[in-house]
């Protein structure tokens, strides 16, 4: 079975796009007529670079308004607030100092103080607790991509937006951070949007899926349906690994 999730909040909507469009000077990156994200579910999110992956997880993490049209958060009930809504970039942003600091920060903007034992499990868990003290600088990239993962997962929000979160790493720790992911969804029922390359990884962590090529969908539904019928002959040839843009 594909979906990591089946909990009882999947018919509420996490998002609403309608007629959404965004451009980057008179360049159109996305334009996105309809799509839904099922609260408590793990989207995933697949095209060739350039097909406004990147783009349209900045829109969902309310970061700017999208150039036309809507993406209305939680359309059944109050707005998800921005602190709500984690987005881990594919190349993190990390502040000069420790890893345990940039694993604790959104924790410390918040308020708290002192030694935080969420930080404490989730660096034991990623396997950095031995690197904690250690200028983050100085790890690899992979590393620093499992420290933002750590960071942001210790906010505990409501939606997780992943841009390529397993692009550095290798086989032992992609296996890691998806099993991660799929136990704090399962447990906590965050709604997840996971960008990736892999149509593999695609295939295995999520329950829906969205297609994407130049900006706009090639192919939407659940994954399983989405791959045995893609809709499209050039979705099918994207799936199948026969084309890539």
């Amino acid at each position: 079975m594909s979906a990591w999730c089946d909990i009882p909040n999947t018919c509420a909507l996490a998002y609403r796009l309608r007629g959404v469009q965004h451009r980057y000077d008179q360049r159109l990156a996305l334009d996105l007529p309809a799509w839904e994200v099922r609260a408590g579910s793990v989207t995933a999110v697949v095209g060739p670079s350039g097909a406004g992956k990147s783009t349209l997880l900045r829109l969902l993490a309310l970061l700017e308004p999208p150039s036309a049209g809507e993406v209305i958060s939680r359309p059944a009930g109050p707005p998800l607030a921005p602190g709500q809504v984690t987005l881990v970039y594919q190349r993190p942003l990390l502040l000069r100092t420790s890893v345990y600091e940039n694993a604790a920060l959104g924790l410390r903007l918040r308020g708290k103080r002192g030694r935080l034992p969420a930080v404490d499990a989730l660096l034991e868990r990623l396997s950095l607790m031995r690197q904690a003290r250690r200028p983050v600088a100085s790890l690899s990239g992979g590393e620093q991509q499992r420290v933002a993962l750590a960071r942001a997962l210790a906010l505990g929000p409501e939606v997780l937006l992943l841009d390529e979160p397993t692009a550095n790493l290798d086989p032992a720790h992609v296996a890691l951070v998806e099993e991660i992911i799929r136990e704090r969804q399962q447990d906590t029922g965050m709604t997840v949007v996971w960008v990736t390359h892999n149509l593999f990884q695609a295939r295995r962590i999520s329950s829906e899926l969205l297609v994407l090529w130049e900006g706009r969908p090639l192919a939407a539904g659940s994954t399983e349906a989405v791959f045995a019928a893609p809709g499209s002959p050039e979705a099918q040839a994207f799936l199948r690994g026969e084309r890539i843009w």
